[in-house]
């Protein structure tokens, strides 16, 4: 879709934001002009409509057909184990939608809470049985549909859901790929009576911890029968979330198809109470516990050792004491983990006030000023007074960030104590409330971008992710957490080829191929002036080195071409903001 496309589908319905992209086009700032205008088209009322018209697949069924025969001998069966609600009308659209599939092998189990007749018209069908289940939600149909299966994949769904034509190709693809994936799921929308579909939930990869907060699996998933056939006949499962989880703890592989393979009737999902009880037997054996989490996720508390390890905050500054003091002080009197040093690295101050307040805070028993003199380096800073630190773990921390919840520290490091975890980031706040920093997504604007920024904090942002913590592939070093050994283990910041920028970006990346996986943290809440002491790096006076910073990370890294795990490929990588791609 081309910028005067987008621009003449925006402006009648959002003015204010094409007459801003046009302004911006015809002054050739045409990148924030191509931003703002998919921005606004992707927000229109029949955004998914166009996307649906310009971006959905239409498989050549017929080569992609032949060429799974020919690595799948026999071919996958599924069996569709459809939860009757006593609506013989939705039972005929779900089982409209599946006649309509063009891949063959499947068959329809109605498990409904009493056994019934089915009608005369619906009984004919050769790939249709009925069976009484054991109780009215989606697990009893699971259940029952198990019993006398065949099939290789079992997928449960309500009465009135109807599927993608090529859903089940999808399926088989992705099973032929990945023959001992034990739950295979897609993307899923919503769809009116009248066929009108809307709502897409275009979902990341596999991610453990996500999936911990949320259930984003079990509205459109296929189960491997034998898979769950056995946590099923070997304890007391109760709930799709039971199943779910049994599974994904078996180590095998959970594959996400991304595409929207089943329209739901309805915007109903599973209870989170259901969900949290699931997760309580999952986390408890490993000390944690669960509560309620906001807008009806999950939050999980990892535990902490018994002895709680020395945590050395490192904050580099120049001047800048309005951003400065609010930072220290804050951190000195709301922070309630313990123990802790802080660290302030002065590179260079010269005003009077600054100096007076260093040798204040450098009286604190938890406060050591260290002087840097060289030109500005972050990277350079950070790595010097890792040199000088004596904590097991570094919290690097901008001076223009604000402590606004004295547990902001203890919810990172429930994270950072993991063996498995390398750097954890928080949840950044702008002083109106809305998110600068929820997570790091790799390859967004051929670069890097910060994940819903400028969604309010307290609105649900793309289907709650900004609410949960989650595996992101970095976080920012404006508040970044990571166990001492692990950044020497890598190096440290990268001094010579991001003095400034991506410096964050390049070490979590790092920390990744070294086997480690970043997590983002929303319990952990701050307020950041976002980049106040260091100005912006496209000036007129930073631009080059800049270009320098952004060529590296894109030739080291490949973030041309990088898909991030978090973000679906049917999302813009062009915006921050986890809208849908119209072109």
């Amino acid at each position: 879709m081309t910028f005067w496309e987008a621009f003449f589908r925006v402006i009648l319905l959002r003015p204010g934001q094409a007459l801003r992209a046009l302004y911006w086009h015809l002054t050739k700032r045409r990148v924030r002009a191509r931003n703002e205008i998919r921005r606004g088209a992707a927000l229109l009322p029949n955004a998914h409509y166009f996307w649906i018209r310009t971006r959905e697949e239409q498989p050549d069924y017929a080569r992609r057909l032949s060429e799974l025969g020919q690595r799948q001998t026999p071919p996958s069966t599924f069996e569709i184990a459809l939860l009757d609600y006593g609506d013989l009308t939705a039972i005929e659209r779900t089982l409209k939608s599946l006649e309509d599939q063009k891949y063959p092998h499947w068959q329809l189990c109605i498990a409904s809470p009493q056994a019934r007749v089915l009608p005369k018209g619906l009984a004919s069908s050769t790939n249709l049985r009925s069976v009484e289940a054991e109780g009215s939600a989606l697990f009893d149909a699971v259940q029952a549909a198990l019993r006398d299966s065949s099939a290789d994949l079992i997928i449960p769904v309500r009465a009135g859901d109807t599927f993608a034509p090529a859903a089940l190709l999808y399926f088989a693809e992705a099973l032929a790929d990945q023959p001992d994936a034990s739950i295979l799921y897609g993307d899923e929308d919503e769809i009116s009576r009248r066929g009108r579909r809307s709502n897409p939930w275009f979902k990341p990869q596999w991610n453990e911890e996500l999936f911990l907060g949320l259930d984003y699996l079990s509205g459109a998933c296929a189960l491997s029968v034998r898979a769950a056939a056995q946590p099923i006949q070997g304890s007391a499962l109760a709930t799709m979330s039971d199943l779910l989880f049994a599974l994904a703890g078996e180590g095998r592989p959970i594959v996400h198809v991304p595409h929207i393979v089943i329209h739901k009737a309805s915007a109903e999902r599973p209870t989170r109470d259901e969900h949290m009880e699931a997760a309580t037997r999952l986390v408890q054996p490993r000390g944690g516990s669960v509560a309620p989490g906001p807008f009806d996720t999950v939050k999980v508390t990892w535990p902490l050792p018994a002895e709680l390890p020395l945590v050395s905050m490192i904050v580099p500054t120049r001047d800048r004491l309005e951003l400065l003091q609010p930072c220290i002080d804050g951190v000195l009197a709301t922070t309630s983990y313990s123990p802790y040093e802080v660290l302030v690295v002065d590179n260079g101050s010269s005003a009077r006030a600054t100096h007076e307040y260093l040798r204040t805070i450098a009286q604190h028993p938890a406060v050591r000023v260290l002087s840097y003199n060289q030109p500005y380096n972050f990277s350079a800073i950070n790595n010097f007074a890792a040199g000088q630190a004596s904590g097991a773990y570094l919290c690097l921390l901008n001076n223009d960030t604000e402590v606004i919840d004295e547990r902001w520290l203890t919810e990172m490091m429930r994270f950072a104590v993991r063996d498995e975890i390398g750097a954890v980031g928080a949840k950044l706040l702008y002083e109106n409330g809305a998110i600068q920093h929820a997570g790091v997504v790799v390859g967004m604007g051929d670069a890097a971008g910060h994940a819903h920024r400028f969604t309010r904090s307290d609105e649900t942002g793309y289907f709650r992710l900004p609410h949960v913590a989650h595996f992101v592939t970095a976080v920012t070093a404006a508040c970044m957490v990571v166990a001492r050994r692990k950044f020497d283990a890598v190096g440290g910041l990268d001094e010579e080829h991001f003095p400034v920028a991506y410096n964050d970006v390049d070490f979590c990346l790092k920390l990744q191929l070294a086997g480690y996986r970043n997590v983002y943290v929303p319990h952990a809440v701050l307020l950041h002036h976002e980049s106040m002491s260091r100005g912006d790096d496209k000036a007129k006076q930073h631009i080059k080195r800049y270009s320098r910073e952004l060529a590296t990370l894109q030739q080291r890294w490949g973030t041309k071409t990088y898909q991030d795990p978090m973000l679906n490929p049917n999302l813009d990588r062009y915006s921050e903001t986890f809208i849908v791609a119209l072109d």
